[in-house]
């Protein structure tokens, strides 16, 4: 009886780590990483690119303030808004930016980035319901798919910290 093999005689099987795709969610991941980090880092001390100096967290502003106070006239905006400047959802916000940023960024923590990070823009997304531009589709649904993506793939083994024996060892660190 013959046997079949599965890949060619002569071709070594590759290193998952070196394919140009693990390369580019890498990419992906390190960027959207950025996006939350920049967003804390700029809520928190204002450095004037979206926001200014005296609104900054660290100056007595409130971080949620400006995006949810204005969405007061969209469909879930007595929601929203009535959660505006509250204490527990600032550092909430705040720490849930950081974390995220920081998990992608390192590339540890995907899983839980990806849940918490989805969660925190599909909740960004409810928010500007009914939206300007598309009937349902916006930048907070895309982020959210690629970071769900970028835990399928395991995308923090390749420019990141994803293959500590840690890591490897503890599920929830994956």
């Amino acid at each position: 009886m013959a046997t079949t093999r599965s890949t060619p005689m002569n071709v070594e099987p590759r290193d998952s780590a070196t394919r140009p795709v693990d390369y580019g969610w890498a990419i992906a991941r390190i960027s959207i990483g950025w996006i939350f980090l920049w967003a804390f880092l700029d809520k928190t001390f204002g450095w004037g690119f979206a926001t200014p100096a005296n609104r900054a967290w660290t100056s007595g502003g409130s971080p949620t303030t400006g995006f949810l106070k204005g969405t007061g006239e969209n469909a879930l905006g007595g929601f929203f808004s009535s959660l505006a400047g509250q204490p527990w959802v600032d550092w909430l916000f705040m720490l849930g930016l950081l974390g995220i940023g920081a998990a992608l960024i390192l590339g540890v923590g995907l899983r839980i980035a990806a849940i918490t990070g989805s969660l925190m823009l599909v909740l960004m997304w409810a928010a500007e319901l009914p939206l300007a531009n598309n009937p349902f589709m916006d930048e907070h649904l895309i982020y959210a798919i690629v970071l769900v993506g970028l835990a399928l793939a395991g995308a923090g083994t390749t420019l990141g910290l994803g293959k500590l024996p840690i890591v490897q060892h503890n599920p929830y660190l994956k």
